[in-house]
């Protein structure tokens, strides 16, 4: 175990980015999201949740698959570099570090994904435990301890200091890469990382979304979830905006699309979709959920009963809470778990 005062993360900070990116929460315009960090960038460390997960760093919102160019009637085709510059992200969350294991499962596996694969690569992440926990969040449903987040490396603030814990070779490289800025924490160290992790679960099971009954999301009810006449009921404030998507650490659709340049050429792209939008799967036919009620369904299904049946029991959502607050229209994962579970 080993610690930094707070007051020299700026420096480092500054040690890590000499070798390798570092993405952390960046505070601007008067919100906190993960960005590429400089010495003119304003870290926030405090804010519990970013409005995005750092899910950017390894998925990107938009990046460019490769470029075609036609040139004295010629055609080039010129591949995307794949990511070979390593890059720490540092201050994710427990339930951030778990989406990534849900990326994982869809990306890594057979077809690998291999802009992702060297994303995961050449990333390093340092978690961050919750201090705080807020109303919003329901991790410990999913069985995410928001106390000991894992990840390379784990950290813990307590008081003027921060508590450094490798658990990966990842995470090993980067403690020697900083380890003259890091000293070896006293022999109580593991006593006050304790009394943190206690504080941190006692306020976890109070709070008010900790205790959701998840027992009826199963596969074998599954056809029974599915023609429940719930979803008609609720999906009808639902606007069709996509924030739940767009904010959610775990969702992976994406689009395909081509940019054309002009005499520069055309860009294959892709960028991150929504199955809350009315052209998602479109294909030559039509679309094959043709109402509101059918895509809300597909969201929640998803998450809650189609990829834990595949992926041995662990669901596509890790109780982040940001849909809880982002949602437009006060829908959320949470109102389907307690309507489709009995609770009322």
């Amino acid at each position: 175990m080993y610690r930094i005062k707070r007051n020299k993360l700026t420096e480092l900070f500054a040690a890590i980015s000499e070798a390798q990116d570092l993405f952390l929460p960046l505070r601007k315009c008067d919100q906190t999201n993960y960005g590429l960090w400089s010495q003119e960038e304003a870290f926030d460390l405090d804010t519990l949740k970013t409005v995005k997960s750092a899910k950017d760093c390894f998925f990107p919102q938009s990046e460019v698959l490769y470029r075609c160019k036609t040139e004295g009637g010629k055609l080039s085709i010129d591949p995307q570099k794949l990511c070979d510059r390593d890059f720490v992200v540092f201050g994710m969350r427990a339930c951030d570090v778990k989406a990534v294991e849900v990326l994982d499962n869809v990306f890594l596996n057979e077809p690998v994904d291999t802009f992702y694969a060297a994303r995961r690569e050449h990333g390093t992440i340092v978690s961050l435990a919750c201090h705080e926990p807020e109303e919003t969040c329901f991790c410990k449903n999913f069985g995410i301890d928001a106390a000991k987040p894992g990840a390379d490396v784990e950290t813990w603030f307590i008081e003027d200091s921060l508590y450094w814990n490798p658990l990966t070779e990842k995470g090993e490289a980067l403690t020697a890469a900083v380890s003259e800025l890091l000293e070896n924490a006293e022999d109580s160290a593991d006593k006050a990382v304790e009394e943190e992790q206690e504080s941190i679960r006692s306020i976890i099971d109070k709070l008010p979304l900790s205790h959701l009954d998840l027992s009826k999301f199963k596969p074998e009810n599954t056809m029974e979830l599915f023609d429940s006449p719930l979803w008609e009921e609720m999906y009808k404030p639902c606007l069709a905006c996509g924030t739940c998507t767009f904010v959610c650490p775990t969702c992976q659709c994406y689009d395909i699309r081509d940019f054309d340049g002009g005499k520069n050429g055309v860009q294959r792209y892709r960028c991150w979709d929504s199955c809350m939008y009315s052209d998602f799967t479109m294909m030559a036919h039509g679309n094959m959920r043709t109402s509101q009620m059918q895509r809300f369904r597909q969201r929640f299904m998803h998450k809650l009963v189609y990829y834990p049946a595949n992926n041995d029991g662990l669901y596509s959502c890790v109780g982040c809470g940001r849909c809880v607050s982002k949602c437009p229209a006060s829908l959320n994962i949470v109102k389907v778990i307690k309507k489709l579970g009995g609770e009322a």
